[in-house]
């Protein structure tokens, strides 16, 4: 018992400092621009790939379908990256970034915090056995408010005023929270189509870098799409 517990609080210590490190560097790289951003972020887009290929190439045994497959996931990535590109770029703001990473993270503590606390029926306990009705709820209502406070940072008081515009952007954060629990999804059916706890082992504690971008990674993706739709459509 005693080395259960020395092995839980020695993984917590890893876990911790792994995570310090990982918001000290993708946050001193997202803050500045030029090459240094660029690199950062083409270097994130080269691990995600290796990650995918190690999954795709352990669930697909067709080398034809491995290829497929791998130029769904270079398309999945590299709109994710251009979309995060954009949104760190000085000319929008770097304030533009809090909005899919603000309701990220707080969808992931809704998420937990509710069940953990209601429980309840599971989404799908084949896929990922901890995932509730109740925590994807309560993980809608944290990302919802969130949006809203994160738009109350640049916007007018007169917007905020407005009782419908402020519904409008918690029914946004709680359909971000909606995209991002299903790019956890997705990866864990991968996960375990592939027969592993983790995408990697980049991280000590963590796993592999798709295992902590999964959900921002499907956000990513879906804004990138929406701004080149609506971009074509207004050119």
């Amino acid at each position: 018992m005693t080395e259960i517990l020395a092995s839980k609080k020695s993984d917590l210590g890893v876990r911790t400092v792994s995570a310090v490190v990982m918001v000290a560097v993708a946050g001193g790289a997202l803050w500045t621009d030029g090459y240094i951003l660029i690199g950062f972020i083409a270097v994130i887009a080269i691990i995600l790939l290796w990650e995918f290929w190690g999954l795709i190439s352990k669930t697909v045994a067709s080398p034809i379908w491995q290829i497929m497959f791998m130029i769904c996931a270079a398309l999945y990535i590299c709109t994710a990256c251009f979309m995060l590109s954009l949104l760190t770029s000085p000319w929008i703001g770097r304030i533009a970034f809090l909005v899919p990473v603000g309701c990220v993270i707080a969808t992931d503590i809704g998420a937990y915090f509710a069940g953990r606390t209601i429980g309840g029926p599971k989404i799908a306990p084949k896929i990922s056995p901890s995932k509730t009705w109740s925590g994807l709820i309560g993980g809608m209502i944290a990302s919802g408010v969130i949006l809203i406070f994160v738009q109350s940072l640049y916007l007018s008081k007169a917007s905020l005023d407005d009782p419908y515009y402020v519904i409008y952007q918690f029914c946004a954060g709680a359909l971000i929270a909606i995209i991002a629990q299903i790019g956890d999804f997705a990866e864990s059916w991968l996960k375990r189509k592939a027969g592993v706890k983790d995408s990697s082992n980049l991280i000590p504690g963590h796993g592999g870098f798709l295992d902590r971008l999964d959900g921002l990674l499907a956000v990513l993706f879906c804004m990138g799409i929406l701004f080149l739709a609506t971009a074509n459509l207004g050119g």
